[in-house]
């Protein structure tokens, strides 16, 4: 039976998607290299239908953090397979539509390249596109960067990119630095090893928002497979390589994180850093130790490598990626453990409580954390008023803790909320940036000033950003970046850390007294995960019974409110409009919410849940923290049953 024939029968037996085979067919006319039609080949030849219609059934999309995808198959060919490289890569990223290879990513950058041409002819920019490019750690990273840059040398820009790995929040900084008119950086963050991504940005530093991103998914689709492969062979030779200049310019800016320059090495305030074998081991233990810090690296996790060998997962939101550096922590007698994700985006924590033990904080708390500690000391160094200003704000997504909003207004600022991903965040700073560059007039350098300055400006003509930060663990102390920083986010807790110490607390000691304060907040999360064509599926039915079924009681407790994100008009704090998204906000009974959406990174399901109480005296804590948990996993059980049969249903 000829690969044709099986395919036929396969999709007449139902076991291969009519999508799939369609995709596969254009894949198998596009004139690709001998390695990638042996490769399909193989597959039709073991009948590996599931892992076919995984790799083939669509085009990877963009979602709040660009493109992701695996580059290497679960079933995999033994023509990309090839030769493997001293850490284990295989000498091709697997064949597919639904991978990230050099296919998906040539279309992706062809499709970047003439949408940026295009706003540039619109604004009369008459320069050629100009981006900046960077990667991470994995499997394919630097290939991936090389073949972009490359690519888009080709299609008439000029390219920037750096010689080694370096962090996502130096690339969003040095679109800025060097005036370029897009980003990108090869990252899949904390996903599994077998994953790569492609973020997305704009002239503004931050990932692609409407109309950008739709605009840039429109000319990837315009693109036909065909014309990949006169892209396949990488020059870099008119790419410009950056030098020192481009990190000495990053540090800087990462450096005016930090409020109280001093109080770091007064405290002696000594930190266990692990970089889980990432990006953060570029610039986070210098960081540190310019400040005062006593740093030890996590020696095991140091190196790069793609594999993440030490951890099941390299995510600072799991307790088991932070274990090693928790455990030398107690050997050492540190005061604090501080780890970023591979791409250096996001910070973990872990603080030495009362009782001389070591204790995890979640993103949430780091993030009341810090809200409170930098808008105190905001105050007290008169950056912002002593009573507040409705021209200074905070901003978080609507599925980060509720105790920030109590924060916030107690402080008399305002509390923005938007949807899920930094970017949102970014768009809210970019508008306070476009109001305060038009208030002072075309000559105006807003990012040459100081932040006192910056913030005497947006007092008086726009709204100045005090701190922006969501629950799974980002966090960015000012505007001249415009994604999360892990850099930054170490800076900043060890100086509260250090603030802390200084005051013979702990940091455990000063959330209970914010809990005191404002109450005390607790939250937890459900990851569904469901992979490939079926899982997307599953996924989808999820989010569209929630829609089409309301979901009215969990077990005895009813529902009051349901908001659905996806079709009714919600306003943010400054009064704009909150775009559309299948984001659904749910409150019951007993005081607590959840929210529910697909995750635009990942294959799965997420549901965040969020309970509170007060308690009226630092004896009483304990017990209504127990209460609260207990009602929290409750709640998780319920909404997670009832989650698992909508997928199946």
């Amino acid at each position: 039976m000829s690969d044709n024939q099986s395919i036929q029968a396969a999709v007449a037996q139902g076991k291969l998607l009519n999508s799939a085979a369609q995709t596969i067919e254009a894949f198998r006319q596009a004139k690709l290299p001998q390695w990638a039609s042996l490769s399909i080949d193989e597959l039709i030849a073991q009948e590996a239908w599931q892992e076919l219609n995984d790799r083939f059934y669509r085009f990877l999309e963009f979602g709040t953090g660009g493109m992701r995808g695996r580059t290497m198959g679960v079933v995999k060919a033994k023509a990309e397979t090839g030769t493997l490289s001293g850490l284990g890569s295989p000498e091709y990223a697997a064949i597919g539509s639904n991978m990230l290879n050099d296919f998906t990513l040539i279309r992706a950058v062809i499709g970047l390249y003439r949408y940026t041409a295009k706003v540039l002819v619109q604004r009369s920019v008459t320069t050629k596109p100009r981006i900046v490019i960077a990667y991470d750690v994995r499997h394919f990273s630097k290939h991936f960067c090389e073949l972009a840059a490359s690519t888009w040398v080709k299609l008439g820009g000029d390219a920037f990119i750096f010689t080694d790995p370096r962090p996502t929040p130096q690339l969003s900084f040095s679109v800025r630095w060097l005036g370029a008119h897009a980003g990108v950086v090869i990252t899949a963050s904390h996903n599994p090893p077998h994953d790569n991504g492609f973020k997305a940005y704009f002239d503004d530093g931050a990932q692609v928002v409407p109309p950008h991103d739709t605009g840039i998914v429109k000319e990837v689709d315009l693109v036909p497979l065909s014309e990949t492969t006169s892209f396949l062979i990488k020059d870099i030779s008119k790419v410009t390589l950056l030098s020192e200049e481009a990190d000495k310019a990053y540090l800087a800016v990462a450096s005016q994180s930090v409020l109280d320059t001093h109080v770091i090495k007064r405290a002696k305030l000594s930190v266990i850093f692990t970089n889980i074998h990432g990006t953060g081991g570029v610039h986070g233990p210098a960081l540190l130790k310019q400040f005062g810090a006593l740093v030890k690296s996590v020696p095991e996790q140091a190196a790069f490598d793609p594999n993440f060998p030490t951890v099941k997962s390299p995510n600072p939101e799991n307790a088991e990626a932070l274990s090693r550096a928790v455990a030398l922590a107690e050997k050492e007698n540190a005061d604090l453990v501080l780890a970023t994700d591979p791409d250096d985006d996001r910070m973990g924590c872990a603080v030495r409580n009362r009782t001389g033990k070591m204790e995890l904080l979640t993103g949430n708390q780091v993030g009341a954390l810090l809200v409170d500690y930098r808008l105190t000391r905001f105050k007290e160094l008169g950056i912002i008023p002593k009573q507040g200003s409705k021209n200074v704000c905070i901003i978080k997504t609507f599925v980060t803790t509720s105790l920030q909003d109590a924060i916030g207004h107690a402080h008399g600022v305002k509390v923005i909320n938007t949807l899920t991903g930094f970017k949102w965040i970014a768009s809210k700073m970019r508008a306070y940036e476009v109001a305060l560059q038009k208030a002072m007039g075309p000559a105006f350098r807003y990012d040459e000033i100081t932040l006192a300055e910056k913030a005497r400006l947006h007092l008086e003509h726009s709204t100045f950003f005090a701190f922006g930060n969501e629950e799974s663990y980002g966090y960015l102390p000012n505007d001249l970046l415009r994604d999360k920083d892990g850099n930054a986010a170490c800076l900043m807790f060890a100086e509260l850390a250090s603030w802390v110490k200084d005051r013979g607390l702990t940091v455990p000691e000063y959330l209970d007294q914010i809990y005191l304060k404002y109450g005390f907040y607790l939250e937890g999360t459900i990851n569904l995960y469901y992979e490939g064509a079926s899982g997307n599926a599953k996924i989808k039915r999820i989010i569209d019974s929630y829609r089409s079924q309301k979901p009215q009681v969990f077990g005895s407790i009813a529902v009051t409110q349901f908001q659905d994100f996806g079709r009714e008009v919600i306003l943010d704090a400054d009064g704009d409009q909150i775009p559309k998204q299948d984001l659904y906000v749910v409150s019951l009974a007993n005081g607590a919410t959840f929210a529910a959406r697909g995750s635009g990174t990942e294959p799965k399901m997420k549901f965040y849940l969020f309970a509170q109480a007060k308690a009226a005296s630092l004896e009483a804590l304990p017990s209504v923290k127990a209460t609260v948990k207990l009602e929290l996993e409750q709640l998780k059980a319920l909404i997670e049953s009832d989650a698992r049969l909508r997928a199946e249903s």
